[in-house]
């Protein structure tokens, strides 16, 4: 599938991306990163669109650095229920 431009407005900056999914998921991403730096710039006493945009990339870095442990610990678990399930099904009777 060709990649299709798509024009999203990110902190008062129009930018124009190559979306090969649709616009809808890139507009929403867009979205989201613009209400964060919104935020972040409503508890700022900076200006600096900079600043703010690195500051809401720690806080994307932070949630996916979390989001990562969480998945790593769902693996761990899911990995001692398929063990167990394995044990039980070899130590049950076969028919």
């Amino acid at each position: 599938m060709p990649k299709q431009p798509v024009r999203v407005h990110i902190f008062n900056q129009t930018y124009t991306l190559l979306a090969e999914d649709g616009a809808a998921e890139v507009q929403e991403i867009a979205h989201r990163i613009d209400d964060l730096m919104v935020s972040i710039a409503g508890q700022s006493s900076s200006g600096d669109s900079t600043r703010i945009a690195v500051l809401a990339c720690i806080h994307l870095a932070d949630q996916l650095r979390e989001a990562e442990k969480k998945l790593r610990a769902f693996e761990h678990k899911s990995a001692a229920i398929s063990s167990l399930l394995e044990s039980a099904l070899s130590d049950s009777p076969q028919e």
